[in-house]
Parts: C-alpha cells; sequence; structure tokens
C-alpha cells in the first residue's frame, strides 16, 4: 500500500496556494496543516483549501508530531531559520527558491539536514519540467551540434511600493534572487558553473537592484548572457545557440511551455507542454519518492546543484556590487 504523507504549509500566501493546488493532483499527498505568523491568515488558508490544522505559529507547525514535510514559502530571507526550525523536528523539507540569501546560509540548512538525517530539497521548477527534458533531449542527440552561448532572460513590470517584497532589501529584495535565479538556473544546467563572471546591476529607490545583466565565461570559449528585471516586460525565455543551429525556450507566467528547435539544414519544429497544476505538483512528487526510497536529498535537484547555485549568484551580487543586510 502506498504511503501517504501528511504536508505542512509554512507561510500561506500566493506561492502557497499555487503549490497547495498540485499537492491536490498527488494521491499520496495529505493536505494537514498550515502555519502562519497569523492565526486568522492560517485559519482562512486552511479552510480554503482543506487542510485539517491550522496554527499561529511557524514553531507549533514544525513541533506537530503529525506533519511528515513542511513546504515553506515565506521570503527567502527567512528561508534559513525556519528550514532549521523544521529540520530540528525531524521533518522533511522542501523550501522555495532561492534556497537562502548567501552561501554561507545554505551550508547551515545543509550541515542541519544533515545532522538530523533529514530530506532537503531547495524547490527548483525547471528541473522536473517536460520543456527542460525537451531541450536536453535535443542538445544529447547532436543534431544542433556543441552549445556555444545562451541567452537567458527573465524580467516583467510589477507595481513598485517599498514594501513589496521584490523591492524589500530586509527580506532579500531584488530582481536576481527573485527572477534572476531561472536565467542562472538555465545556465548551470545546460552549459555548467562558468570560469568567470562579470555582472552589472541598476538599483532602485529602496536600495535593491532592480536589473542585473552578467555575462558567463567558459574557459573552453562558451559563453552565457544572464538578465533579470522588474523594469521591462521582456517575459521568461532562454536561447541555446549551438553550431549547427538553435533552441529556444520559453514559458508564460501561467507556466504554459514551448520549445522550439531550428537545426541549420532542417525545417523548424515547435513543441508545446501545457502540464497540469503549473507543473508543481513534479515537486512534490519527487519528494514523496525519495522518502519512499529512504533518501535525504533528491538526484534530480542535488544539494551539490543547490550549492553551485547559490555560489554563482554570491558571485554575481559581489561583482555587480549587490548588498543584503544578511550579508
Amino acid at each position: 500500500m502506498e504511503k501517504r504523507y501528511k504536508w505542512g504549509i509554512l507561510a500561506p500566501g500566493k506561492m502557497a496556494g499555487k503549490f497547495t493546488n498540485a499537492l491536490k493532483h498527488l494521491d499520496n499527498a495529505e493536505l494537514y496543516a498550515v502555519g502562519s505568523r497569523d492565526l486568522r491568515r492560517a485559519e482562512k488558508f486552511a479552510a480554503d483549501n482543506g487542510f485539517r490544522k491550522f496554527y499561529g505559529s511557524y514553531r507549533e507547525l514544525a513541533e506537530d508530531p503529525g506533519v511528515d514535510i513542511v513546504y515553506i514559502a515565506s521570503p527567502h530571507s527567512h528561508h534559513r531559520e525556519q528550514a532549521i526550525l523544521c529540520m530540528k523536528n525531524g521533518k522533511a523539507v522542501l523550501c522555495e527558491k532561492a534556497f537562502a540569501i548567501n552561501e554561507r546560509e545554505v551550508e547551515e540548512m545543509i550541515s542541519e539536514a544533515s545532522r538530523n538525517k533529514v530530506f532537503l530539497m531547495e524547490a527548483l521548477w525547471p528541473p522536473f519540467q517536460p520543456f527542460y527534458r525537451k531541450a536536453s533531449e535535443i542538445l544529447e542527440s547532436g543534431i544542433v551540434g556543441r552549445l556555444l552561448h545562451m541567452e537567458c532572460f527573465f524580467s516583467f513590470n510589477p507595481p513598485f511600493h517599498p514594501d513589496d517584497r521584490k523591492f524589500n532589501p530586509e527580506l532579500g529584495g531584488g530582481s536576481l534572487l527573485d527572477i534572476g535565479i531561472y536565467p542562472v538556473i538555465d545556465a548551470l544546467t545546460f552549459a555548467g558553473v562558468p570560469d568567470g563572471i562579470k555582472a552589472y546591476a541598476s538599483f532602485g529607490k529602496t536600495g535593491a537592484e532592480e536589473s542585473v545583466s552578467a555575462i558567463f565565461r567558459y574557459n573552453d570559449g562558451r559563453m552565457a548572457s544572464i538578465y533579470s528585471s522588474f523594469r521591462t516586460n521582456a517575459g521568461i525565455g532562454c536561447v541555446i545557440l549551438c553550431e549547427r543551429g538553435r533552441i529556444s525556450l520559453s514559458r508564460g507566467r501561467d507556466m504554459n511551455q514551448t520549445v522550439i528547435l531550428e537545426p541549420d539544414d532542417m525545417e523548424k519544429e515547435t513543441y508545446v507542454f501545457n502540464p497540469p497544476a503549473m507543473g508543481y505538483h513534479w515537486e512534490a512528487g519527487e519528494v514523496m519518492r525519495c522518502l519512499d526510497d529512504g533518501l535525504t536529498e533528491s538526484p534530480v535537484v542535488p544539494l551539490s546543484f543547490s550549492r553551485n547555485l547559490i555560489r554563482t549568484l554570491d558571485r554575481i551580487r559581489h561583482d555587480a556590487g549587490i548588498r543584503l543586510p544578511q550579508d
């Protein structure tokens, strides 16, 4: 008989709502408990989504012996503290990106997972998605030859408010850790860890960077350009330029996905994917599969990838002069 896992949601906001909808697609996921600093907010989220329990503090959620897995959806400025709280109480943790503010915080989280022998994974959306798998399949086939350059971007133009998480440095605000992380994931996935980085940032009224541009250099001659911004509506995408053609990946804010293959000497092919639940259910399913197998980290999103990701983000911030209070 398949084991059912009791999920706890820490910080019931907009992102937690999307993830909860995804959990409803999984027969082995039980909507069990919600924890918030605001008891009424926890109660409403629980009632709206069918959770059995709700708490007015994160500690109560972490200490509930019935909770198997905690999904952390708070601002990344609080991830280290909250993940460690949950892991100290023996919970498996799926923590939203960015995993934490900097490498030091991520290493503390990984050490705590090891110390308590519990599962820990960064909630990275792309590696589980069909458009990523299709792009990898095309590259591995050799049809367009060797990857030479990447152009990776994520930008949209939200309304400005100084207290908004996206613009508040105290909450880890700025485009890089919020959306720039996706272009960096693209480059790390398809090209690997860069040997050199040159980065620039444009700062807004609150001191948070609103736009970031970076060039990744590889010793074998490959390159990648990275761009994120809260001041343009360029959308979300990645273009992979190869020896004999190009591969273009894009997705909408509702997570619909497109891959366009354009070989030099063949007709263009387009692949469109519209996964259910915006594709978030694959992350949750991976956590439960790993727990079924007795694993403490995911082979799809291993902790080594999260280490490389936060180190690369730190290198970009250092070169661009982006400083956060937690540094």
